[in-house]
């Protein structure tokens, strides 16, 4: 190929450009053919085309003529086109009945026109003397042109006898073609006329193919019944068609600012500076405007691509953007903002219903303001719980009559730019109303945008009502902990009244001793000490570990024994095998080993005995407490020993003293084990996790 003729042919350009787009769309229709028919008849258009148009930039950049050979490929590619299109017509468009008869004539006559078409060009190769010398005129010509008007013809009759709600499948493959042929019509009749093929005219269409090819690749996409499942991401799309107007913007305004210079005179440099600079200035404001973009969006989804969303993009990018936030204020704020990028809306409003008001509370505003509460019994709500239906104003404005009468509230009406209301279900339950603003782009609100939206609804309203349960759960835990904490208070004010009442009762009979006075003095000051710790505890939490120091166990053991010593059995140390420390709060481990003996004795008649014993085992100290009192069975201790608010001493007792003994036990690692045995007695093992001093 000779390479000044290639470049200095624009012809020869136009064919090698057409045979890269025919090449490109060949291979994107093979990777997606599912054995169908048209699919396969496209396929062989394409490839066909893909060599004719490659044949043909070849001759034209080598100057070499028209042969036999480039003749048979384009009456090879234009029969493959026709029979392309009847197929199309005949098994996809209309299901024949009268028009049978009609359009199997149509079919055959095409079909004779161009077979005596190619035996007219092999004839004409094997005799002697051509055919324009034998008859004064080609009828070769003439019958390229019939072919060319019956390809009008059937590209007419599809457009036609397609239903017209369906026309947007097949309206560019019809532009195409029709374009082709009215192009080859025009072509030839100026050849018949002329006996002569205009060279412009040929070398031109190399160029007219390169435009139709995306539209014969768009109507593939929209035509799955073909079995062509072409997919082209609507981000890359969106993309490149951002990228491909701002190269033609960019190109005209370089001609713009030329021009500028060049008519300019004196004022031409200064006004081509100031030009580009206003053109370059509003590219950007064009690219980074919302409302451009939008509309773009529109656009390309309305003209190239079967359904309008990719629903798996918006999908993924509606659920990462609720799962980018935990559950709580928040959430309620990306809820709106996903749902109303969607349909490019700027903001709305979210209302969340209350069931302790029982109204529907303002949640978030987005780009809104003044927006009011909503009460749970307004007919528009109890319409929406009604028909579980989207609504939108814009339709409400044109066909009132499809929402039955229904008058729209003075609250819906006062909010400026009002457009959507999505109503937000759980469980067949209305927990939220959501208001979308107008779209930055003219959007018609159809079934597929209804769709979308009703199901990222439910999942939004999933995830609403997922925070509301996690904040009610949180408020629970709190009031749990204040109940459990009160109820440790009142458990530990229990055991100070009992210890002043005995104080009380024995004063009578032993006040005038100056013992039992030192004694009552100690005993109503470490009552005291308790009842102020109560104090703290109650504005700090029970939880608070802040005094947790190591703490030697067998003094604190000993001041137990003594504080329990006036009630009888008296406990006893009966062992120690060595001196051993544990990390917890002083006070708190007292009163739990105080608990523990208490209950020893309470459980033990007053021969019986109570023994206390600090052992080592392992990696932890043990407290052992155990009584010769009436025991307990397995069943009691796994049921009901450590059970809360559960107690056998009636009035007398808070049934949580077991309770709290293992949970601060466990608190500090370690854990509580029982052996008891009816009418035997019982052993209480407090394993706590001890250090060194």
């Amino acid at each position: 190929m000779s390479d000044a003729g290639f470049i200095l042919n624009p012809g020869a350009w136009g064919y090698a450009l057409a045979a890269l787009c025919y090449l490109a769309l060949t291979l994107l229709l093979l990777t997606s053919w599912r054995g169908r028919l048209q699919g396969g008849l496209l396929v062989v258009v394409c490839l066909l085309s893909v060599v004719w148009a490659a044949m043909l930039s070849y001759s034209l950049a080598n100057g070499l003529p028209l042969s036999i050979t480039h003749i048979m490929l384009e009456l090879l590619r234009d029969g493959a086109v026709l029979l392309f299109l009847y197929k199309v017509l005949a098994i996809d468009r209309v299901r024949f009945s009268s028009a049978d008869v009609r359009c199997r004539r149509l079919g055959y006559a095409i079909f004779v026109v161009w077979l005596g078409l190619a035996v007219l060009h092999t004839g004409n190769w094997f005799v002697n003397q051509p055919l324009v010398e034998l008859l004064g005129y080609d009828p070769r010509l003439a019958g390229h042109l019939i072919l060319a008007l019956a390809g009008l013809v059937l590209v007419e009759q599809l457009f036609r006898n397609t239903p017209t709600q369906q026309r947007w499948a097949i309206k560019y493959l019809c532009l195409g073609l029709g374009a082709l042929f009215a192009y080859d019509f025009f072509l030839y009749s100026n050849a018949v006329l002329f006996q002569s093929l205009d060279p412009g005219l040929w070398d031109a269409r190399g160029f007219i193919h390169l435009l139709v090819v995306p539209l014969i690749a768009v109507s593939a996409a929209r035509n799955p019944q073909w079995s062509l499942e072409i997919f082209v991401s609507r981000r890359v799309v969106f993309h490149s068609a951002a990228v491909l107007g701002a190269g033609v913007y960019l190109l005209v305004m370089a001609l713009g600012g030329y021009a500028i210079r060049y008519f300019g005179g004196s004022w031409g440099n200064l006004a081509q500076v100031i030009f580009l600079f206003g053109a370059g200035l509003l590219l950007f404001a064009l690219m980074f405007s919302g409302q451009m973009r939008a509309r773009m969006r529109v656009f390309l989804s309305k003209h190239f691509f079967n359904y309008k969303y990719d629903y798996r993009d918006e999908w993924l990018k509606f659920i990462s953007a609720l799962a980018s936030e935990e559950p709580g204020p928040g959430l309620g704020e990306h809820v709106l903002q996903a749902m109303a990028a969607i349909v490019d809306s700027p903001g709305g409003v979210l209302w969340v219903f209350e069931s302790d008001t029982g109204r529907f509370e303002l949640g978030v505003e987005l780009n809104a303001a003044g927006c009011p509460i909503i009460a749970a019994d307004d007919p528009f709500v109890a319409y929406l719980r009604q028909k579980e239906w989207l609504f939108d104003l814009d339709e409400y404005e044109k066909t009132p009559e499809v929402y039955e009468g229904l008058a729209l509230p003075e609250w819906l009406t006062s909010i400026e730019r009002a457009w959507l209301v999505v109503p937000l279900f759980q469980n067949k339950q209305l927990m939220g109303l959501m208001l979308l603003l107008e779209s930055r782009a003219d959007r018609q609100i159809n079934w597929e945008d209804r769709d979308l939206l009703k199901t990222v609804a439910t999942q939004a309203a999933s995830y609403l009502a997922l925070s509301q349960a996690s904040t009610e759960l949180a408020n629970a835990r709190q009031f749990e902990a204040f109940n459990r904490l009160s109820a440790y208070v009142v458990h530990d004010l229990k055991n100070v009244v009992g210890q002043l009442s005995l104080v009380v009762a024995n004063s009578k009979k032993f006040g005038h001793k100056q013992a039992f006075v030192d004694d009552a003095f100690a005993t109503v000051e470490n009552s005291v000490n308790k009842m102020q710790r109560m104090l703290v505890q109650l504005r700090q939490g029970r939880e608070s570990q802040k005094s947790s120091t190591a703490t030697k166990l067998l003094p604190l053991i000993e001041t137990v024994i003594k504080q329990c010593s006036e009630k009888i059995p008296v406990p006893v140390l009966a062992n120690v095998v060595e001196q051993m420390s544990v990390v917890a709060e002083q006070d708190r481990l007292a009163a739990v080993i105080e608990h523990v003996v208490q209950n020893a004795q309470d459980a033990t008649q007053v021969d019986g005995k109570v023994e206390l014993r600090l052992i080592s085992n392992g990696q932890n100290a043990v407290i052992e407490i155990e009584d010769s009192g009436s025991g307990m069975d397995e069943q009691f201790i796994r049921e009901r020993l450590f059970r809360p608010f559960d107690t056998t001493k009636g009035n007398a007792g808070m049934g949580i003293g077991a309770y709290e003994c293992r949970e601060f036990v466990r608190g500090l690692g370690g854990d509580v084990r029982v052996k008891s045995e009816l009418g035997v007695g019982s052993v209480f093992q407090l394993s706590i996790p001890k250090v060194q001093d």
